[in-house]
């Protein structure tokens, strides 16, 4: 059964504010299981991400709406989005069921702050840890210095306490 008016013109104002998000991702899938989609929408939703399937004409329609830097990614077969307030979620999410149902969904590419990114960088992105995880990392750079000196003054104080 097709589409309404309405509804066709409900989802191209969806995809327009998707769009309009801070990080949006184009994900291509293929045999997914109904169990497997009502974990990956699960999980996403989580995050603070909206999984949606998009027809391809409705989709170009919303993006066409929004100013968005660069050249669309190709994206051939069957497309969803996923997108959110986070910046890194989104591609986060899809990536950690790309590589647990490999070869059923993949990222096709996005937009990453008002610009259209590839395939290979939204993975890249996607690669990026928590920021919990950065400020761990950060901390522990601060740290090393001061814990070389310590280790320093140790030694020293060790070793004439040994003289």
């Amino acid at each position: 059964m097709s589409a309404t008016k309405a509804q066709k013109a409900e989802s191209i104002a969806e995809v327009t504010e998707a769009a309009k998000s801070p990080s949006l991702v184009f994900v291509g899938f293929k045999g997914v299981g109904a169990n497997d989609t009502v974990r990956l929408r699960k999980q996403l939703r989580k995050e603070g991400v909206t999984y949606r399937v998009a027809k391809k004409t409705l989709l170009s329609k919303g993006l066409a709406a929004v100013k968005i830097a660069g050249e669309k990614p190709e994206l051939p077969g069957e497309i969803a989005i996923a997108w959110g307030d986070d910046l890194l979620a989104p591609a986060r999410g899809v990536r950690a069921f790309e590589d647990e149902l490999k070869g059923a969904i993949s990222i096709l590419g996005g937009i990453f702050e008002g610009a259209f990114k590839s395939q290979s960088e939204m993975k890249a992105i996607a690669e990026i840890p928590p920021k919990e995880i950065l400020l761990g990392m950060l901390a522990n750079v601060l740290n090393a210095p001061i814990a070389g000196l310590a280790i320093s003054l140790k030694a020293v104080a060790d070793q004439r306490s040994a003289a």
